[in-house]
């Protein structure tokens, strides 16, 4: 398989805070990887500096074979990377349809104002969107609420709305920031088994943050664990699991 993210030594310093130190690690087609750590540990940040919302300060990130370190984020997503957001981000006013339709915007020649332009081959267009996504709302069983507005949506619903959007974009690599958050137990295991659909499916590489220790673990086929910003560990989800600094870094002991 070929690589397609790889970090080495990313860094980012924000003032005298380093955020994330030399974090170093490679993903390749297909992987299931999970990237976790206490609270404050740089997740979001990691995330943030392979979408571009960062710039690091140094080392490089390359995605399929070129260096994206400081790549705009319309541009990152145009190379095929796409993510979800601890916080969720939907047009709350917009339908569940509609949501994932202006994700589609983004790889057509039309884009969302000239949708509204009424032209026939931005009807057409329009048209194909919706025929697309409505295929990603039965992946991600929500095709039956095409019509409801987003806000009217469960939590856990709203996630998964996340998650149909970014596949719109059509991505290569897709993070999602903990995409369990707010679920409940059946929702997790149903959503556990939509990943690796998703991930088969599409042929997709996914890069997971998640505090349920237990999700992740039975999810991702590798784990890395930060800390204050800086690897602890890194492997299968066994040695993670029995790691005495990842124990550490949890329970807020030395190791």
């Amino acid at each position: 398989m070929s690589v397609c993210l790889k970090l080495t030594e990313a860094t980012i310093k924000f003032g005298g805070l380093v955020a994330v130190n030399k974090v170093s690690f490679e993903l390749k087609q297909g992987d299931l990887f999970g990237l976790i750590g206490p609270n404050g540990a740089g997740k979001t940040t990691c995330f943030n500096i392979i979408t571009g919302v960062y710039k690091p300060t140094s080392g490089e990130i390359e995605f399929n074979g070129k260096l994206i370190g400081g790549t705009p984020s319309n541009k990152i997503a145009n190379l095929g990377i796409a993510r979800t957001f601890q916080n969720i981000r939907l047009f709350k006013s917009l339908t569940v349809i509609e949501n994932v339709v202006v994700g589609g915007f983004l790889r057509h020649k039309t884009g969302l104002f000239g949708a509204m332009a009424y032209l026939p081959a931005q009807i057409r267009e329009t048209e194909k969107l919706r025929a697309e996504a409505m295929e990603l709302l039965k992946i991600v069983d929500l095709a039956d609420m095409a019509s409801a507005r987003s806000a009217d949506l469960s939590y856990g619903m709203q996630r998964r709305l996340e998650i149909a959007r970014a596949l719109a974009t059509q991505p290569k690599l897709l993070l999602l920031d903990e995409p369990a958050a707010g679920m409940n137990p059946q929702e997790k295991e149903e959503l556990n088994v939509m990943v690796r659909r998703i991930r088969d499916q599409f042929q997709l590489t996914v890069l997971l943050i998640e505090h349920d220790m237990r999700f992740v673990m039975s999810l991702c086929e590798r784990i890395l664990v930060l800390d204050a910003g800086t690897e602890i560990a890194s492997g299968p989800p066994d040695a993670i699991r029995n790691d005495p600094k990842v124990i550490a870094a949890y329970l807020g002991q030395p190791a």
